[in-house]
């Protein structure tokens, strides 16, 4: 019987029909697209995270020396004007480039591995991409970037600085620790770095698959790729500050109090109980939210425009 509605096989059957298979990035065009959104995003946003740093870094036993976010970026301008929240910027910056550019590179390498037979990355996979992305980006470039960052910043609040510059800076921990003293707390950056990545690419990975329905080639506005990194960045910062607080202490000039990451956790536990754990969070969750969505709609357009311009199917 035909009935009044006409013909329901055939419509149920085009509506799930595939729309295509997904087209998949080129891990070249990854690492070279990672690098610029790296590289820009690091000059817009580091003030907030020379601030972050400065929070952590300034333990109660001292005591304080700021009373909070705006008191810090008042005595550092006060003291060395606005370039001195700037100081500790290129050691960022050279480390940023390549930091985006493993983390993009190794994720689109494994997510071309794990994708589905339509090219779908589901939720669950892009965690383990973002996992190894995270490892990776701490291993070859975070955790030797964030020590000699740390200490640059840490420097500052000594009384007669001895860091001249990135280069300089880099020679004189080489030329006093050794090779080893820029990979100080390589265990609490790999850890950090790994959940941070797995956490925000598995929530990127969420959002964009409910958004793309089953199209995998639906295109989604910058904006929208800008909102979804905001949300990935703001849940990896509550899921993970204590580790980042724990890095930064590891990784400062007093690092030699602590024997270990474990260590260290525990002396922080015991001294200054569980809320230092979350200091620094409000200017972190400021710069980690605006630092996601720039990288993504950055990489996003740069890849579009690589696509036109570097065949590589």
């Amino acid at each position: 019987m035909s009935g009044p509605f006409p013909r329901p096989r055939c419509l149920s059957a085009a509506a799930a029909a595939p729309a295509g298979k997904a087209k998949l990035t080129h891990p070249g065009k990854a690492i070279l697209a990672g690098g610029i959104a790296g590289g820009i995003e690091i000059c817009i946003t580091f003030p907030t995270e020379y601030v972050k740093t400065q929070l952590q870094l300034d333990e109660k036993a001292n005591p304080p020396k700021y009373k909070g976010i705006a008191d810090c970026v008042k005595q550092t301008v006060n003291s060395h004007g606005v370039r001195g929240l700037y100081r500790g910027l290129s050691s960022l910056l050279y480390g940023s480039i390549p930091k985006a550019a493993v983390r993009f590179g190794m994720f689109e390498f494994l997510s071309n591995k794990m994708r589905d037979e339509s090219g779908k990355l589901d939720s669950r996979r892009g965690f383990l991409c973002g996992l190894g992305a995270g490892v990776a980006e701490a291993v070859v470039v975070v955790c030797p970037m964030e020590t000699v960052k740390v200490k640059f910043i840490h420097d500052q609040t000594s009384a007669n600085p001895k860091y001249k510059g990135f280069f300089h800076g880099v020679r004189e921990i080489i030329r006093s620790q050794g090779l080893k003293g820029t990979y100080q707390g390589l265990t609490a950056t790999v850890l950090k770095q790994g959940s941070n990545q797995a956490i925000r690419f598995y929530v990127m990975t969420s959002l964009r698959n409910w958004y793309k329905g089953g199209d995998p080639n639906k295109a989604i506005n910058p904006l929208l790729t800008g909102l979804f990194g905001a949300v990935a960045g703001a849940t990896s910062v509550f899921g993970n500050t204590p580790l980042d607080v724990i890095k930064t202490r590891m990784q400062g000039l007093e690092a030699h109090k602590y024997k270990s990451t474990m260590d260290c956790a525990v002396k922080i536990m015991k001294h200054e109980g569980p809320m230092a754990f979350y200091k620094g969070t409000v200017p972190r969750l400021g710069r980690v939210c605006l630092d996601v969505a720039i990288v993504f709609i950055i990489y996003e357009e740069v890849i579009k425009v690589l696509n036109m311009v570097w065949k590589t199917d």
